[in-house]
């Protein structure tokens, strides 16, 4: 599976990276909305997990970008804030699968990545 961490806390998309890696997925790690739009230039993705307050850019712009690039791509949102408590977040991203808190265990969210990413791979081929 590929996977795309968008998360500016280094050491948090570092936990994130190490424990998708030893389940055997491509894991690649940015911290901002340029670099998360670069990559996914020139870069084959099944699964994002995107922070929804990046430091520097914004997570919907990178979901929109995602969506037009790779529109087979699922999107996990994490989140350490209330803002789209509510689950809005749905209305406003159309690949969005998931909607966390950041302290989601590692091994819960890996098995997101799993389902996801499988559901990634069932409607392409």
């Amino acid at each position: 599976m590929n996977v795309l961490i968008v998360e500016s806390r280094s050491e948090l998309g570092e936990i994130w990276q190490r424990h998708l890696e030893r389940q055997g997925n491509c894991v690649a790690r940015v911290g901002t909305q340029d670099a998360a739009t670069a990559y996914l230039a020139s870069h084959a993705i099944d699964i994002i997990i995107l922070d929804l307050v990046l430091e520097d850019g914004a997570a919907l712009a990178v979901a929109d970008y995602a969506n037009y690039r790779h529109p087979d791509a699922r999107v996990i949102f994490v989140t350490s804030t209330t803002f789209f408590s509510d689950g809005s977040i749905f209305a406003h991203s159309a690949n969005a699968r998931a909607f966390v808190t950041a302290e989601t265990p590692p091994e819960d969210l890996a098995a997101m990545v799993e389902h996801y990413g499988a559901e990634a791979h069932h409607t392409t081929g």
